[in-house]
C-alpha cells in the first residue's frame, strides 16, 4: 500500500521520474532552484515564474531524487529552506531534502481507525518519552501503553524546529517531521506499528503562527503573514486578507498530508482562540470540512480543538469531535492544591460547583464574565453536548510545563485526594487524556525548553521567568533567576522519563492504580457510552457532588463524591449497583445522609429499581 498526499507546494516526485518543485514566491523577482548533487556539488537551476506568484521547476530524470538536498535562492541573494519541506535533515536553516513518500510500504490496509467513545489519550513528547528521544524508541513502549487501557496516543508538535529541543509549538517547517526525531518513514513505522496494537495516532498541529527562527516566508511571501493581527507568540497568519486563498491551502493541505501520508487518526490543532479569521467559512470550518469530504469518508478520523474561548459551535455543526477542557482541570487542581495564583482566582469562589458542571455539562464558563480576563464574557453554552465533545484531564504538557519549576500533580498533593481525583477523572464519561508519566507517579519534571541561541536565547529565558512576576512566590526578582534556564541542555534532559523506576515501591502502586481503573471504564462505562445522554449535577454541602448521566432503557450513571477535608451532609439516595468505591463503607455513609472527606463511589441506577 502506498500513499501520497499530491499538493501544489514543496517537491514531488512524478511517475516519469522527474522531481516538480513548486514555491509560492510572490514578491520575488527571480528564484533559482539549488540542487547539492552526492559529491557536494552544487546546481543551479533557474525557475519558471508563473502567475499569481508561484514559481515551478521540474528537474530531468537522474538530476534530482529520493535523498536529493535543495534549497531556493531568492533573488540572487539568501538562500531559503523549501517552507513545504518533507525532510529537513540538516535542521531548519539547512537545505530540504526531496523525499518518496512511495517507498514506505504500509501493512496497515485494514485500519479504519476507532470510535471516539473509545477514546482514552496519552499525550507525549518524543523527545523526552525515552532516553533515546526519538521515534523508534517510542515504538518500544507501545505494548506498555495498550497494558495499560491506553488507546489513543497524541504526539506533541512534530513540526520541524530550530536545535534539537523544543516543546514543538516553536515549529517552522509545517510538512518536516523534525530531524532530532528520526527520518518519515521512521515516523510512519510508529504509526504503523500503533494500528497494529489498535492504537489510534493523534498529532498535535500549530496554525496559529511560526516559530521565532528558520521561518524565511517574510522575504519571499509576506502575505503569509496578516500585519494587523499579533498573537502571543508572534504574527498572526493571513487567513482572511488579501492573498489568503493561497495561505488556507497551505495549511489545509497540510492537515490532508498528516492524514493521508502519514495515516494519523486525528489532529489536535492548537490554540484556535490565536487563529483570527473572519470569513465565512472560517479556516476551521474549510479545514473539517476537507477533512471529511477526504479521508474521513474512508476512516474515523478525529479533530480536536485546544480553544481557550469554550466556543461550543464548533463541537456542534463545526466537523470537530471534542475540546480539551481546560475548565475541568482548573478546578480540580484547585481542590487538590489550594493554589489560586493566574487562572486558577476563576475557579476559587465555587470550585466544586465548577467540576460538577463540567461533569455533567461541559463547560465551566458558558457565557460567564472571567475575572482573569478582566470581566470578559467567556464561552458558550455546552450543556446540549454529549460528553465525548470535552477531553478532561489532571495534567498535561501546558498544565506541568508551565509552572516555574515543571511539577507533576502527584508532588503537589497527597495520595488519597489524588486518588479520588482520578477515579473521578478515569471512570467519568468525558474521554480522559494522560500526560506521559504520569500513570506511574514520575518524579521528573517536565519544564520549558528550547534550543534558541544568542539575543533570542537570552530573550527566551528572561520571557520565561517574566512570566512568573505577578505570582507571590516570584514577586524577588532574586526568586525569578531560580527558574531553570530553558535553553540550558539540562534542563531538556531532567524532563526525560525515568523508566528504570517502575519496580519501586510507590511508582509501581500507582501505575496499578491507573491499570484497574482503565480496566473498570473499559468494561463499565465505554459500552454505555454510545447510548448515554447529557448529565445534571447538584452539590452536596460545600465540597460534595451528586452526577448523573441518562443511559438507555432509563438507567442511569451516578457519581457521589466528597471532594474536600471535611465531611457533608445531605440527602443521599442510592438505588442501583456500585462498581467503584474509594473505601468499603460508603453505601452505609451514603445511607447515613453523609459523605466522608476525599471519597468518591460510582453506581449504575437500574430504572427498575
Amino acid at each position: 500500500m502506498k500513499r501520497v498526499h499530491e499538493m501544489l507546494f514543496g517537491a514531488s516526485l512524478l511517475s516519469d521520474g522527474k522531481v516538480r518543485f513548486r514555491l509560492w514566491a510572490p514578491t520575488a523577482c527571480t528564484v533559482e532552484l539549488c540542487l547539492e548533487n552526492r559529491a557536494g556539488e552544487e546546481i543551479v537551476l533557474p525557475m519558471n515564474r508563473l502567475p499569481d506568484g508561484w514559481f515551478l521547476r521540474e528537474t530531468p530524470v537522474g538530476q534530482a531524487g529520493q535523498g536529493t538536498l535543495y534549497r531556493y535562492r531568492i533573488d540572487g541573494g539568501q538562500k531559503v529552506p523549501d517552507p513545504a519541506s518533507r525532510s529537513n535533515p540538516l535542521d531548519v536553516h539547512g537545505p530540504s531534502q526531496v523525499v518518496d513518500a512511495e517507498a514506505f510500504a504500509w501493512r496497515d490496509d485494514g485500519w479504519h481507525g476507532r470510535s471516539w467513545h473509545e477514546a482514552v489519550i496519552y499525550e507525549l513528547h518524543v523527545g523526552a518519552f525515552t532516553a533515546a528521544g526519538n521515534f523508534a524508541s517510542a515504538m518500544q513502549r507501545l505494548d506498555y501503553l495498550v497494558e495499560l487501557g491506553i488507546t489513543a496516543i497524541e504526539l506533541m508538535p512534530l513540526a520541524d524546529f530550530p536545535g534539537t529541543r523544543n516543546w514543538g509549538y516553536d515549529g517552522v517547517l509545517p510538512f518536516a517531521p523534525d530531524h532530532s526525531y528520526g527520518t518519515p518513514d521512521e515516523l510512519k513505522a510508529l504509526v504503523q506499528a500503533a494500528h497494529a496494537r489498535g492504537l489510534m495516532v493523534l498529532l498535535d498541529v500549530v496554525y496559529n503562527h511560526f516559530g521565532p527562527d528558520g521561518n524565511y516566508l517574510h522575504l519571499y511571501a509576506p502575505q503569509f503573514f496578516n500585519a494587523r493581527q499579533h498573537t502571543p507568540w508572534g504574527a498572526a497568519i493571513n487567513f482572511d486578507g488579501k492573498d489568503s486563498r493561497i495561505v488556507r491551502d497551505f495549511y489545509i493541505h497540510n492537515a490532508l498530508y498528516w492524514l493521508e501520508e502519514y495515516h494519523f487518526d486525528g489532529l489536535r490543532v492548537d490554540a484556535v482562540h490565536a487563529i483570527l479569521d473572519n470569513s465565512r467559512p472560517n479556516i476551521l470550518e474549510e479545514l473539517a470540512a476537507a477533512v471529511q469530504a477526504g479521508p474521513g469518508r474512508s476512516r474515523q478520523i478525529h479533530l480536536v480543538l485546544e480553544n481557550d474561548g469554550n466556543e461550543a459551535r464548533y463541537l456542534q455543526q463545526g466537523g470537530f469531535v471534542a475540546q480539551w477542557n481546560d475548565d475541568f482541570h482548573h478546578a480540580l487542581h484547585l481542590l487538590l492544591t489550594g493554589e489560586v495564583d493566574g487562572y486558577y482566582a476563576d475557579y476559587a469562589d465555587q470550585p466544586t460547583r465548577h467540576l460538577a458542571r463540567c461533569l455533567a455539562e461541559g463547560f465551566a464558563f458558558q457565557g460567564e464574565p472571567s475575572m482573569f480576563r478582566n470581566g470578559r464574557l467567556r464561552g458558550e453554552p455546552s450543556g446540549h453536548l454529549p460528553p465525548g465533545a470535552f477531553i478532561n484531564f489532571c495534567q498535561t504538557h501546558d498544565q506541568i510545563g508551565n509552572r516555574a519549576y515543571g511539577e507533576r500533580i502527584a508532588l503537589l498533593t497527597q495520595p488519597k485526594p489524588l486518588h479520588v481525583a482520578l477515579a473521578v477523572l478515569l471512570l467519568a464519561p468525558s474521554p480522559p487524556l494522560l500526560f506521559m508519566g504520569e500513570e506511574f507517579a514520575a518524579a521528573t519534571p517536565f519544564l520549558f525548553f528550547c534550543d534558541f541561541h544568542g539575543e533570542l536565547a537570552a530573550a527566551a529565558t528572561e520571557g520565561r521567568r517574566r512570566e512568573f512576576a505577578s505570582f507571590r512566590e516570584f514577586a524577588d526578582p532574586a526568586a525569578r533567576t531560580r527558574i531553570p534556564d530553558p535553553n540550558d541542555r539540562a534542563t531538556f534532559d531532567r524532563c526525560k522519563l525515568n523508566w528504570g523506576c517502575l519496580d519501586e515501591p510507590p511508582h509501581k502502586a500507582s501505575l496499578e492504580y491507573y491499570r484497574n481503573l482503565l480496566a473498570l471504564r473499559r468494561t463499565q462505562i465505554t459500552p454505555r457510552l454510545p447510548a448515554m445522554g447529557g448529565g445534571e449535577f447538584e452539590r452536596v454541602g460545600e465540597s460534595g457532588l451528586v452526577v448523573r448521566w441518562h443511559l438507555s432503557g432509563g438507567d442511569r450513571l451516578m457519581l457521589l463524591a466528597n471532594l474536600g477535608e471535611g465531611s457533608v451532609a445531605g440527602s443521599l439516595h442510592v438505588a442501583g449497583t456500585a462498581f467503584f468505591l474509594s473505601q468499603a463503607d460508603l453505601p452505609e455513609a451514603f445511607a447515613a445522609g453523609g459523605m466522608p472527606p476525599w471519597c468518591a463511589a460510582w453506581f449504575i441506577e437500574e430504572a427498575r429499581a
